[in-house]
């Protein structure tokens, strides 16, 4: 759109050249007409600056709102980093835009460019890295990410986010002591409320012997009513129906309000509407990092056009705010598409 605004301008400035050169030409016993020159050139370039955003089809408004867009703006951040490929604080920003829009792939990809410019000593970028792969479903706790996130840990040692997904990695790896060594440091750091009782479940687990332990996940596993729950309805808007893929699944998904990285808890369903869905503490993605009774939550419904759990543009979505463990049903209404 820039370059056709240029020519415009250009066109015009021609215009106006054709018209005014020819009234300050000297006639034989007459001063230039430089007023009538001047006059005829404002009147042009008026009347064109003034008819043509009224008169044509262009989207004037939208046009500088999606400049200005999400989408936007980190697509001329990925192409202003192919021309700078050596600025690591640019790679890392990219990196955390690309996570935020939950575009996991490419965000390990932006992190993995910024990693070896700090000579692969950069805790943010190996975090980075490590959540987008476990995001993206690129590996797990117990593999490459986990020994990003020591990696991490050994670089940032009272990092909260690498000490919890590091205290996580070693449950995974059965690794008990060090697990809730890294669990107490964490409640050192004074934590919210809600994280705390979390961690502090944790580590309460840990402290009786393993066999123990193994019995009071067990039970909690054949207790599913003993979670907290948040009761949903999804319905879906008229307005984005036919912008739905034939057989695409619906994804419900429980975060902190203004949390990034994995949620706390999601679930995969056939989308169907409307449709009422029990969505539990015990649905974690990691176990035991689910929510709280109380803890306020942003849960979001989103169908997956492409099929995956990562998030497209054009995917239908809704969202709410709720607290967990409250009793009426809240509604979510898809009626958006993810830019």
């Amino acid at each position: 759109m820039s370059a056709f605004v240029a020519v415009a301008v250009l066109l015009t400035l021609i215009a106006v050249a054709l018209i005014a050169l020819p009234l300050l030409r000297r006639h034989e016993g007459l001063p230039p007409a430089v007023t009538l020159a001047v006059a005829a050139s404002l009147l042009l370039a008026s009347a064109a600056a003034l008819l043509y955003p009224t008169s044509s089809k262009w989207n004037w408004a939208q046009a500088a709102a999606s400049a200005d867009d999400p989408a936007a703006m980190v697509g001329r951040l990925a192409r202003r980093m192919e021309r700078n490929p050596g600025d690591m604080n640019g790679w890392l920003t990219l990196g955390r835009s690309y996570s935020a829009m939950e575009q996991f792939p490419l965000a390990a990809r932006a992190y993995q460019r910024a990693n070896p410019l700090a000579g692969n000593s950069n805790a943010e970028a190996l975090m980075g890295l490590a959540e987008a792969l476990v995001l993206g479903g690129q590996s797990t706790l117990d593999g490459r990410a986990g020994h990003l996130f020591e990696q991490a840990l050994e670089l940032d040692p009272n990092s909260g986010r690498a000490l919890f997904f590091a205290a996580i990695a070693a449950l995974e790896r059965n690794e008990r002591p060090l697990a809730r060594e890294r669990f107490v440091k964490l409640l050192e750091a004074d934590p919210p409320p809600e994280v705390r009782r979390v961690i502090e479940d944790q580590v309460r687990a840990l402290e009786g012997p393993e066999p123990q332990a193994a019995q009071v996940a067990d039970s909690r596993a054949a207790a599913p009513n003993a979670a907290v729950s948040v009761p949903l309805r999804i319905t879906l808007s008229q307005a984005v129906a036919g912008k739905v893929a034939t057989g695409a699944p619906l994804f419900i998904l429980a975060r902190a309000p203004g949390q990034r990285g994995a949620p706390l808890a999601a679930r995969r369903l056939e989308a169907r509407f409307p449709q009422d869905v029990e969505l539990r503490s015990s649905d974690a993605m990691i176990a035991g990092t689910g929510f709280v009774e109380g803890q306020e939550l942003e849960i979001e419904a989103r169908i997956a056009n492409g099929g995956g759990a990562n998030a497209v543009a054009g995917d239908p979505f809704g969202s709410v705010r709720v607290k967990a463990g409250a009793a009426q049903r809240a509604t979510i209404e898809i009626g958006q598409l993810k830019p």
